[in-house]
């Protein structure tokens, strides 16, 4: 069978990425393209995907600088690759340790997990074909009335967030869950301009937000003091038998491809958790905030607010 279409994940080198490139692999008319910053880790999992019979790309991607977004575009442009299908936007970083600031002057939680994929996405529209798909990975914590133990989020604008450079690990944490109802916000805003567009391939592309629920021991924890690491790899994987919405990275990755390519998928502009459709947070619908998050983006990023 020919390869007919692409699809792209980012951070698809390890965790939950990896097994969702693993997953959409096994379609054999599809070329998964991993988009990561270590040549080494995504050559890796290419390799992986194709000992297991599919097919895959590694380019580089450094969702923390602007220019690396930027050249990953051009280099998919380049590679004359299937058509695009889907972006899967999950990537992700969490930092407790001393706050660090891009190129750009934004702090990198914020630049990685919302700024990257912000550009990503709106510079990779003119390529997702009629039909397409793009999944944004959230999570629950950026819900205050979810009990994760997690600081609330603290969204003001997005110029604030992204200027966060509060010390201790507190404030790493909420810089966290702050972007991640950044996801949830852009999400729906993004839905809300595609489904209001008289372009009919634009009207056509479907956005769903996933919280992947808890998935211990895939790397987000790297930033932790080593103790705390040892926790998270040994320990928090057996919440699952006790917990609800805890999950290996094979189950999450299962539900990325249902609200994606499979019966979930339609009519998009839902948020999902635990295997569900389900309500994001009360501040995630306000509609005055997804507007100051796209139009601050924007401009952050260079782009027009249209």
């Amino acid at each position: 069978m020919s390869l007919t279409r692409s699809i792209i994940v980012t951070g698809g080198n390890s965790g939950l990425g990896l097994q969702t490139a693993r997953h959409f692999a096994r379609d054999p008319a599809t070329e998964v393209i991993i988009g990561c910053r270590s040549a080494e880790h995504g050559l890796s999992s290419v390799a992986e995907i194709k000992a297991d019979g599919g097919h895959a790309t590694w380019l580089q991607l450094d969702l923390a600088s602007q220019a690396s977004v930027r050249t990953f575009v051009e280099a998919f442009h380049k590679a004359e690759l299937p058509q695009l299908y889907a972006l899967i936007c999950n990537a992700g970083s969490q930092n407790v340790g001393v706050p660090a600031k891009t190129k750009e002057g934004y702090e990198t939680t914020f630049a990685v997990n919302h700024l990257g994929h912000y550009l990503l996405s709106r510079l990779l529209l003119p390529d997702i074909v009629e039909g397409g798909r793009i999944t944004i990975i959230a999570s629950g914590v950026h819900d205050p009335a979810v009990r994760t133990g997690m600081p609330h989020p603290s969204y003001s604008t997005a110029q604030a967030v992204a200027h966060d450079f509060s010390l201790g690990r507190t404030a790493g944490l909420r810089r966290y869950t702050t972007s991640k109802l950044c996801n949830v916000m852009y999400g729906y805003e993004l839905a809300r301009r595609l489904a209001a567009s008289d372009n009919a391939r634009l009207n056509s592309i479907r956005v769903n937000i996933l919280d992947p629920g808890l998935m211990p021991a895939t790397g987000l924890a790297r930033s932790f003091p080593p103790h705390l690491q040892w926790v998270s790899r040994n320990l928090l994987p057996l919440l699952r038998f006790v917990m609800d919405n805890v999950h290996r990275p094979e189950v999450s990755a299962q539900r990325v491809a249902d609200i994606t390519t499979g019966p979930m998928a339609e009519p998009g502009n839902r948020y999902f958790s635990d295997g569900k459709v389900a309500r994001s947070s009360v501040e995630s619908y306000d509609e005055r905030k997804w507007l100051e998050l796209w139009e601050s983006s924007a401009a952050m990023t260079g782009l027009p607010d249209c």
